[in-house]
């Protein structure tokens, strides 16, 4: 029996019972164990949030054995919750502490209904209290015109009985009321209780759903952030079977005012299981890490590596497995701790150090590591100290850019003498002196670029670079290495480096790099450099970067080593043409070959490159709704049939937008699947203003650039256009440039 199980319930304390209550009865022994463990600040804050903590966040910080990992949970608990998180304040969980400092003072604490209302939306436009002496109230009415969680207005009735102790929200269905009513008449707002029933009632199921929305648990912005947050933990299952393997660091310079820190981890090749699948024989591992400081942990990573073996080794492979990594860590002192998997074996190694991360001015010569380890890795060591240079293009003001536009470059860092800038691989303008800026004409009509600016050094070097996608959308999703060197020569190792840009409202999974197309080493967090050691003898290689995003979309850049200068690349734009063929009785035709499809494009046939029948993929859609003052007559039944798609057409796998318009257009509701969400970008329109529907399309269509798979516009509207500063033959020809589909519905 556990202990809280046992004690006595006087010995328990309130915070406790508390937590208690929020877990439920039915795992009430385990989690009480797990209770007991926390400190009173942790019980208290776990009561606090429990409103909006899903049960997968609970489960999780009851499984966290040490304070500085509870700490970490909270605050990553908030930031996956922070409403604006280019900002560097987080204005939910400063409204929830303010929110929950009221509720406390008003309603004796957090169980009460109407202090949960209140966390969830803030305070009420208007409060109606039933009265029936200066202790007693029996009910009371709360208003809302909108709040920051729905943008609809609704009203809510709290219950408590004989005017004492806490209240609950009642609604139709919810028990009988009768007595409450009764017994109410005569105090004060009495009589108004029976007309604010009668309306609730009025409204049928319509307010049974609307109570449904307002009282729902509101949702992280990536639920996935749990998983994520397990699986950098460094502890080991119980009765974990253990191997051997040595550990050093190494302090190789600085990157800007960080210093670089290399861990190694030396295992002897003949301890570790090897595994195979499909014929591919390899020994695997997960290394996770834990950087502790002044006893907050400071961050956490995680890589996997995977070393391949042949049925000709004996005992093992030819010398040590060598597991590397670079953290970025600001002078001072830290713990380090290490959990490796072999992920095939299912065996462990933990190690924790302490280490002294130097300033540059105080690097001394450090005790070497072995000979071998130091011929592997002295080459990708040397290249630290290059992220010195640095070079960024500014992205101009305005979404969809044409016309003259300046761009402006800012270069950090000493070295470069010069600055080139190359509109879409075309050589346009080299600076020698700042400012670093260029003028293009990007024409009259708006079509994807590329922009690359190039810091070069005086022996005509690239020292660094950047690149720019213009008119790309905002779902950008592209990673670039930074390191190694295009066409650079390398022998014994060299040292990866990548940047990555993440559409907003997604999440980088992991971001892989591969020597060739082995693969070398996978990271889950930045900073994504990692060294790599080479074969013998290499020749003609290429480093490769893929970033994957957690719905499964991929991005990725490739960098040839060893190369004589006559390599050229070349960039290949493929178009995904999703295809669906019925009988004629409506059914799909499945069993359709490549050669019973011709495919034109301008009267020219082209050649396909890859042919699949795909069933239930993904779809991101952007509903177009003209809310102009011609659809006046029908802009609420545009709004139910928009509803009625989502609800029958949205899957938790597809996402989808809201966009009005009537004189500019307007992004109601970015890409998501939360229905609410989808549903609140509806609420509010009216049809007011004149229709620039060719402008609007054009926007929407931007709008879904640089999202993979099948994308489409559904566009809602009466199909007149008034002050479109683009034609139809040009948004015509934007529409067949973005590759999205546009089902256009007339209404009116």
């Amino acid at each position: 029996m556990s202990r809280a199980a046992a004690a006595p319930p006087s010995s328990r304390r309130a915070g406790l019972a508390a937590v208690a209550m929020l877990i439920g009865l039915s795992g009430l022994a385990g989690s009480a164990t797990a209770a007991d463990r926390l400190s009173k600040r942790h019980a208290e804050w776990l009561a606090e949030v429990s409103v909006i903590m899903t049960v997968e966040e609970r489960d999780l910080f009851f499984q966290l054995t040490r304070d500085y990992q509870r700490e970490a949970f909270i605050r990553k608990f908030w930031q996956v919750r922070d409403p604006v998180p280019k900002t560097g304040r987080n204005e939910m969980r400063e409204r929830w502490e303010e929110r929950a400092a009221y509720a406390r003072s008003n309603y004796g604490g957090l169980t009460d209904a109407r202090s949960q209302v209140l966390l969830i939306h803030g305070e009420p436009t208007r409060i109606i209290q039933v009265r029936c002496t200066t202790t007693r109230i029996p009910a009371e009415v709360w208003t809302y015109q909108g709040s920051d969680r729905v943008r609809f207005n609704f009203l809510l009735l709290f219950v408590r009985p004989r005017g004492l102790g806490e209240a609950r929200v009642w609604a139709p269905g919810r028990g009988d009321i009768r007595g409450v009513v009764e017994g109410a008449k005569a105090c004060i707002n009495g009589h108004l209780l029976e007309d604010v029933i009668d309306q609730m009632r009025s409204l049928g199921n319509e307010y049974g759903s609307q109570l449904a929305r307002v009282l729902a648990k509101p949702r992280p912005r990536n639920e996935e952030w749990v998983a994520a947050f397990a699986a950098a933990n460094t502890d080991l299952p119980p009765g974990a079977d253990l191997f051997a393997a040595d550990t050093d660091y190494h302090f190789l310079g600085r990157f800007q005012s960080r210093t670089v820190v290399e861990g190694r981890v030396s295992i002897d090749p003949a301890a570790i299981a090897v595994g195979e699948f499909a014929g591919y024989r390899s020994r695997d591992f997960v290394l996770v890490g834990e950087v502790i400081r002044e006893r907050e942990l400071f961050e956490s990573f995680r890589y996997k590596f995977g070393f391949p073996a042949t049925e000709a080794e004996q005992g093992g492979a030819d010398g040590p497995l060598l597991l590397p990594f670079q953290r970025y860590l600001r002078p001072g002192d830290y713990r380090l701790v290490l959990r490796i998997e072999d992920v095939n074996g299912g065996r462990f190694f933990r190690d924790e150090q302490d280490i002294s991360a130097p300033r540059l001015s105080d690097l001394a010569p450090l005790p070497g590591p072995e000979p071998e380890d130091e011929r592997l890795l002295a080459e990708a060591a040397r290249s630290v100290g290059s992220e010195s240079v640095d070079i960024r293009l500014l992205k101009p003001a305005g979404e969809i850019l044409s016309g003259l536009v300046r761009f402006d470059a800012v270069v950090e860092g000493e070295g470069v003498s010069a600055v080139s800038f190359l509109l879409d691989e075309t050589a346009v303008l080299r600076k020698a002196h700042p400012p670093y800026s260029v003028e293009l004409d990007l024409g009259a009509f708006p079509r994807p670029r590329t922009l690359r600016v190039e810091g070069v050094g005086e022996d005509g070097e690239v020292l660094a670079w950047d690149q720019l996608a213009i008119n790309a959308g905002d779902h950008n999703f592209t990673v670039r290495l930074i390191e190694p060197q295009r066409g650079g020569s390398y022998v014994s190792s060299l040292r990866a480096r990548a940047e990555v840009e993440v559409p907003e409202g997604t999440t980088l999974d992991r971001l892989e790099f591969y020597l060739n197309e082995k693969l070398s080493s996978t990271l889950y967090q930045e900073p994504f450099v990692q060294p790599i050691q080479l074969p013998p003898s290499v020749g003609v290689s290429y480093v490769r970067a893929v970033a994957h995003l957690s719905d499964g979309n991929t991005a990725e850049d490739l960098v040839f080593i060893n190369s004589p200068g006559d390599i050229e690349r070349v960039e290949v734009q493929f178009v995904e043409l999703f295809v669906s063929v019925t009988d004629r009785r409506g059914r799909p035709l499945d069993d359709l070959e490549p050669a019973d499809f011709k495919f034109l494009e301008d009267g020219q046939e082209q050649r396909v490159s890859r042919f699949e029948r795909v069933v239930d993929l993904p779809i991101h859609v952007g509903v177009l709704i003209d809310n102009s003052a011609s659809m006046r007559a029908s802009l609420d039944i545009t709004r139910r049939a928009a509803l009625r798609f989502f609800e029958q057409a949205v899957t938790p796998r597809d996402r989808a937008a809201v966009i009005t318009f009537n004189r500019f257009p307007r992004l109601a509701v970015r890409l998501t699947n939360d229905l609410r969400e989808l549903g609140s970008g509806l609420a509010g329109l009216t049809a007011e203003g004149q229709t620039a529907l060719y402008d609007s399309l054009i926007f929407s269509l931007y709008h879904l650039a640089g999202v993979t798979g099948q994308r489409a516009i559904l566009l809602l509207s009466d199909g007149k256009d008034e002050v479109s500063r683009f034609s139809f033959e040009e948004t015509l020809e934007y529409a067949r440039r973005a590759g999205v589909t546009v089902y256009a519905i007339g209404l009116g």
